[in-house]
């Protein structure tokens, strides 16, 4: 090889530092948030690798195969498709989950609605507990407290067949298949006539029409609008969650669900208006905003529509 055609080849070669730095400018330059560290996480997920792994391998150059497999991801997360769909996964809590298109991105946010359940549900002595997690998603709430807590089985409920099909992958990837069912519909309609739960949760759509505009381009262009939106004041949903949940709870019952910043008073009111609920606690979240509602089944309620 010629000195000139050597110094070629030196100079189109990608070493893992190389690519990673130039990807994280490109990245930058479309406005990616966070872009060096996405840009580490496409490279060592295509590597193989754990991000430390990848940097004491910093000078070794990357085969055509694995350029050929960086570049469609790189392209894609340069789109502002979120990084978890990107990569197919989200970790949450102890679990690794599968994401994709369609299924809402399990947040760190909703880990504080699944410790405020586990709490509740350790403190009832019981090891038999059933639950009801309405908009289930990619299963990320019911399968991590079955997996933590005094769970026999859950029910997940979600309008979306594309969000289905994830849960059950997830679900069974993690060998809960008897453990979780999973049904189609809206709120309560999947839920049979005189069925009753222990505990409801839900991370439903709270986020307001008025917030569309402000939304990241990876959330509002990719993520399922009904899994976000809940109408003009973002309290749609949860208004139906609390009108039904009483004749779906069983005696000492636990409703338990994640709200938006400063929609916490709003949704307590709703739950002490409607005479169906007592003790309404508001906790926050690690930032802390008010995150999380819970109310118990009122005693003269848990008969009702039975």
């Amino acid at each position: 090889m010629s000195g000139s055609s050597s110094a070629r080849a030196h100079a189109e070669t990608w070493t893992v530092l190389r690519l990673m730095l130039w990807s994280a400018d490109y990245l930058k330059t479309q406005g990616v948030p966070s872009a060096r560290l996405d840009a580490e996480y496409l490279l060592a997920h295509v590597l193989g690798l754990g991000r430390l792994e990848m940097y004491l391998q910093h000078e070794r150059p990357l085969t055509a195969r694995e350029l050929d497999e960086f570049r469609p991801l790189l392209k894609r997360r340069a789109k502002r498709e979120p990084l978890q769909y990107v990569l197919g996964r989200q970790a949450f809590r102890d679990l690794d989950l599968e994401v994709r298109p369609g299924v809402l991105i399990p947040r760190p946010e909703t880990e504080r609605l699944v410790e405020e359940v586990l709490t509740w549900a350790r403190a009832r002595g019981r090891g038999d507990l059933v639950g009801l997690d309405l908009g289930t998603g990619s299963g990320a709430i019911a399968l991590s407290l079955l997996s933590e807590g005094p769970f026999e089985r859950f029910v997940g409920t979600d309008v979306s067949p594309a969000a289905l099909e994830v849960a059950a992958g997830n679900r069974d990837a993690l060998g809960m298949g008897e453990r979780l069912e999973l049904r189609a519909g809206a709120c309560f309609e999947p839920v049979r006539a005189g069925e009753r739960f222990d505990l409801i949760v839900s991370n439903p759509p709270y986020v307001a029409e008025a917030e569309r505009p402000g939304l990241a381009p990876e959330v509002v262009d990719w993520e399922p609008a009904e899994a976000l939106f809940g109408g003009p004041d973002g309290l749609e949903v949860i208004r139906a969650i609390v009108r039904g949940a009483g004749s779906a709870l069983g005696p000492e019952g636990l409703l338990a669900l994640e709200v938006g910043a400063g929609q916490a008073s709003a949704v307590a009111a709703l739950l002490e208006i409607s005479g169906d609920y007592r003790d309404v606690e508001i906790r926050k979240d690690l930032a802390g905003k008010e995150r999380v509602v819970m109310a118990t089944l009122a005693a003269m309620t848990s008969h009702r529509g039975g």
